[in-house]
């Protein structure tokens, strides 16, 4: 067994455990995170956050590694290539003040604000 087809065994394992589970929960809506929700969290949280859409991107690049074409243009190596010079602390102080800065744009999903403003700008340029 290599490592990339036990780690889609765990995956899978762990997708139909949170299915069970969740399912239990029902119609709870998990909210999209917005501005709005994000100025008013605790630092605790928005790290708790972002600590959790840094994972996401670990396990969606580590689950595409075998895949060259996700790997040089899927969405989390350029998010990983484009956040690279980038920690937890900077992050969470950029998103603070693009928010206080932008006060009309609370409703901006906060990936998207670390999409556009963290990640594009950070990539190389194409021809």
């Amino acid at each position: 067994m290599t490592i990339g087809s036990g780690f889609r065994k765990f995956r899978f394992a762990a997708c139909v455990t949170m299915a069970m589970t969740c399912g239990a929960v029902g119609a709870v809506e998990v909210p999209l995170v917005d501005g709005t929700l994000w100025i008013k969290s605790s630092e605790d949280v928005k790290k708790a956050y972002l600590v959790g859409l840094a994972n996401m991107v670990q396990v969606e690049a580590a689950y595409n590694a075998d895949n060259p074409l996700v790997v040089e243009g899927g969405f989390s190596p350029r998010v990983a290539r484009g956040m690279k010079e980038q920690t937890l602390g900077s992050v969470l102080e950029a998103l603070n003040q693009w928010y206080a800065a932008h006060p009309e744009r609370l409703q901006r999903p906060v990936v998207e604000t670390i999409w556009f403003e963290m990640v594009v700008p950070a990539l190389p340029k194409t021809k």
